[in-house]
């Protein structure tokens, strides 16, 4: 199938836009591979410190075997990660069986999102990404390894990791998923008394119950969020083996899955002819495949933040121009909840990633052509794993969808569209996910009401404040002022305010969670307010208009331009529970529309 001409068009405006640093970072890591294994350059002393403790060290000492790193983001306060507290065992035994070594090369932190929502520790969320990055650079910097396994899922886990096989990218990387945990209560049923708590038509035992119901064992939460839709993006952009992003934790299949990822790591280092460095996977066309994953799925809007920063680690350079053009040509293909009332593991078995990068292939709307860790480009992605005894065989995964109310063919969508939009005004430049939100609430007009921080929001709604259409302004949220927390907290508060009648939207500088979605939010707003952004200059009762079908977000005030900026006050958000330690990444962030990056 020819391709799709929009496709072409962003992917060509990318490259050409990326030309002098992706020049500058392929250079970069030629230079790192052209002496062969690193390891091989080490003193005997260097080697003998790496082996010492090692099993396997006559092997490390006097053979040629590849040895393969781990960088593990492995703690069971997530549930996503619990499973990988067995995995470094699994692939040491696989390693020798594929005539190769295995080291843990370091561990990454990984904090869990669900945990922090509307706590302070949120103010950390977005930074841990870059800190990922560097743990994970500090686990490579001993030089020893011919490739490298990532284990990691969640949320700002999965682009910390991919910037340092990026920055790292001579090396082979494989990523190595842990699956979702089992369907529990329905996502619907969990957000319904959520509401009915924030209404108090139900006290806290019963949200209790509710929540424990719903999140019930290892393995990622089945909500299509930011950790679901980090797991798609590693298999559209061909880091992941084929099938393997939603297969349950603690299963034979995950098992012999995760083995068969220690074999191709093997096969794919500089030792062999094989030799498929990270750096060559991440190029324009696997992010603009990423990005047509995550329009067809309806994905977490974190990625909007996440894949300009993880593409700048490669040299390639991604604008929010590039999400709303793809947009605006890639089908909705799935409705998975917050987006529809199935979870991922309904997904998976309606024919899941495979069907879906199917269509989408014979639809001229991915990259056919692209370097994967498979080596035969995207389309050994349309097949699915299958156990035979122990071992894995790859057969032609489902033609046809199982379920049209989950997952529809490119030709049949759900939408024409994948539901992000740009907007842009005089309150600065956003975007909007539109996926699971009404078209009657595509445009909002109201009046604004500004507030400096989610709480106070809460606050107003117990109240009874809210009584007409509103734009709950939120600012002072951005990664200069306060590391742009997800406000994902204040979804229940405004849905009873839609569900009683009233029109109602978010405007802020922060971050929404990908679990996000009947409530227009306009999200990522730059400049941020703190950096005297034109959210600093909102008043209360100020009349605004937010306009997804036309991508405009507008203060209406005949003055607006001509006043002053209101100033941000750090107190209460740069002190306790480890704020005082992120005041360097907070002065040093870069704006939302670039990736709110640190490191990149």
């Amino acid at each position: 199938m020819t391709l799709h001409a929009m496709i072409d068009r962003v992917t060509d405006r990318i490259r050409e836009r990326s030309h002098d640093s992706r020049s500058a970072y392929l250079a970069k890591i030629a230079r790192a591979s052209q002496d062969g294994p690193a390891r091989a350059h080490l003193s005997c002393g260097n080697q003998a410190h790496a082996y010492a403790a090692m099993d396997d060290k006559v092997d490390m000492a006097t053979t040629r075997k590849p040895n393969i790193g781990i960088v593990t983001a492995y703690n069971d306060m997530l549930s996503a990660h619990q499973p990988f507290e067995r995995y470094p065992d699994v692939i040491r035994a696989a390693g020798r069986a594929a005539g190769a070594t295995v080291q843990v090369a370091g561990g990454v932190p990984a904090m869990c999102d669900g945990v922090t929502q509307g706590r302070p520790g949120m103010e950390l969320s977005l930074f841990s990404r870059d800190v990922i990055a560097l743990a994970a650079g500090v686990a490579l910097s001993h030089d020893c390894f011919d490739s490298a396994l990532y284990l990691g899922v969640c949320d700002k886990i999965v682009p910390g990791l991919i910037i340092s096989a990026a920055t790292f990218g001579h090396i082979p990387a494989v990523f190595v998923p842990a699956g979702p945990m089992p369907s529990g209560l329905p996502n619907d049923e969990k957000s319904k008394v959520r509401q009915q708590f924030a209404t108090g038509e139900v006290g806290r035992d019963e949200l209790m119950k509710a929540e424990m119901a719903s999140y019930h064992s290892a393995g990622t939460c089945t909500f299509y969020g930011t950790a679901n839709t980090n797991q798609m993006l590693m298999e559209f952009m061909g880091l992941h083996l084929p099938g393997s992003s939603f297969v349950n934790p603690n299963t034979p299949l995950r098992e012999a899955l995760t083995v068969a990822a220690v074999q191709r790591a093997a096969q794919i280092t500089n030792l062999g002819n094989e030799y498929t460095p990270a750096g060559q996977v991440l190029d324009e066309r696997a992010f603009v495949n990423g990005i047509v994953g995550l329009m067809a799925t309806g994905g977490s809007t974190n990625l909007v933040l996440h894949l300009p920063a993880m593409a700048r680690a490669a040299g390639v350079i991604i604008d929010i121009a590039d999400f709303h053009d793809l947009s605006e040509n890639v089908p909705l293909m799935a409705r998975v909840y917050p987006n529809g009332l199935a979870d991922v593991n309904h997904f998976h078995a309606a024919g899941g990633l495979g069907y879906m990068i199917g269509q989408l292939l014979e639809a001229g709307l991915l990259h056919p052509d692209v370097k994967t860790i498979t080596g035969s480009g995207l389309d050994s992605y349309v097949r699915e794993p299958k156990l035979d005894g122990d071992t894995i065989r790859w057969e032609d995964g489902a033609r046809t969808t199982l379920n049209d109310r989950i997952l529809r063919p490119a030709s049949d969508p759900f939408a024409a569209t994948g539901g992000l939009k740009q907007l842009q005004g005089n309150l600065g430049r956003g975007v909007i996910k539109i996926s699971a939100v009404a078209p009657e609430r595509h445009l909002i007009e109201a009046r604004a009401r500004v507030f400096q921080d989610q709480e106070s929001v809460k606050t107003a709604f117990r109240a009874g404040e809210f009584t007409e259409d509103t734009i709950v302004v939120v600012r002072f949220q951005g990664p200069r002022a306060n590391g742009m927390p997800e406000l994902h907290s204040l979804t229940p508060t405004l849905a009873v305010l839609q569900d009683r009648g009233l029109k109602v939207a978010l405007v802020t500088d922060g971050r929404m969670s990908g679990a996000s979605g009947k409530v227009p939010a306009a999200i990522h707003v730059s400049p941020e307010a703190a950096m005297g952004g034109p959210l600093a200059r909102l008043r209360d009762g100020d009349r605004v208009r937010l306009d997804a079908a036309n991508g405009t977000l507008e203060c209406l005030e005949a003055d607006f331009d001509s006043r002053d900026a209101a100033v941000f006050d750090p107190k209460g958000s740069h002190e306790g529970l480890g704020r005082e330690l992120f005041a360097a990444f907070r002065a040093n962030a870069g704006p939302a529309t670039e990736g709110a990056g640190v490191v990149v």
